[in-house]
């Protein structure tokens, strides 16, 4: 029985069933699914197959995250700078605007972090939110991750659509350590001032008092604007609690404190 030109050829690479008939190849989608199985899993080889098998690095899922994204957030170092080795895009964002440095800081991956910083990352890059990677580390206590973001450039003036920065979501979440990182690299108080401001604004006097502490770096003018942002919301908004924040300003700022009277009296 001859061949013609419409019948189909046996090819080495399909596979065949018991009876010598055709299987049917996997569809794309299914090995793009396969793709970004492997790279959450950090299985190198296979991402690496899929990729020689003309599945694109750039492929993503429903929700926009790409190979990149699910190694970073699960720490898979290797896998990350191979990816960015074969030309993964280092600040390409998901659906919500998250690029792979946003993902690893939430997640505390600080190793890639490092990797994804060197490599070029934004790093002060903001989702649709206005999030910051420096936000995100600063929101889940990763301590080591929000240290090396700021000393790599990392803007905590940045703040979210809602008005919170790094330091205002830290104070939420009551992680005080992070809150000292952060106000050691705050001496103008560009970020303490619209803290205190809100933590006033809340009759939050627990925020208020470790703002208030953490001031060992601030210069006199710094201290002097804190004092006169506690003063003027309660001065303005009546707050009963006014005598709780007259005992924070002078038991942590009685010269400053002193200074204001010594102004409001030559004033007049």
């Amino acid at each position: 029985m001859s061949e013609d030109n419409h019948s189909y050829r046996l090819d080495p690479s399909d596979r065949i069933n018991g009876l010598g008939q055709r299987r049917k190849r996997p569809k794309k989608s299914d090995s793009n699914t396969s793709f970004l199985r492997a790279a959450r899993a950090g299985n190198i080889d296979k991402v690496l197959e899929y990729l020689k098998g003309g599945v694109d690095i750039s492929t993503c899922n429903q929700n926009g995250l790409n190979a990149l994204h699910l190694a970073a957030k699960e720490g898979h170092v290797d896998l990350v700078q191979e990816l960015l080795d074969r030309g993964a895009s280092v600040d390409s964002s998901t659906k919500k605007g998250n690029t792979a440095l946003h993902i690893s800081s939430l997640a505390g991956q600080a190793e890639v972090v490092k990797i994804l910083t060197k490599r070029g990352a934004d790093i002060n890059s903001q989702s649709q939110n206005g999030f910051t990677p420096l936000y995100m580390a600063a929101q889940e206590n990763h301590m080591d991750v929000v240290r090396y973001l700021l000393d790599n450039g990392g803007n905590q003036s940045i703040a979210t659509e809602d008005g919170f920065t790094p330091l205002a979501i830290a104070l939420q979440q009551g992680h005080n350590q992070v809150v000292s990182i952060l106000l050691e690299n705050d001496t103008k108080g560009k970020v303490r001032l619209p803290a205190l401001h809100i933590a006033a604004r809340k009759d939050d006097t627990k925020s208020a008092a470790l703002l208030l502490q953490n001031d060992h770096n601030a210069d006199v003018q710094s201290k002097l604007m804190w004092c006169l942002v506690l003063l003027s919301v309660f001065y303005m908004e009546g707050r009963p609690s006014y005598v709780k924040y007259a005992e924070l300003l002078f038991s942590h700022h009685w010269t400053i404190v002193s200074l204001l009277v010594v102004l409001a009296a030559l004033a007049h």
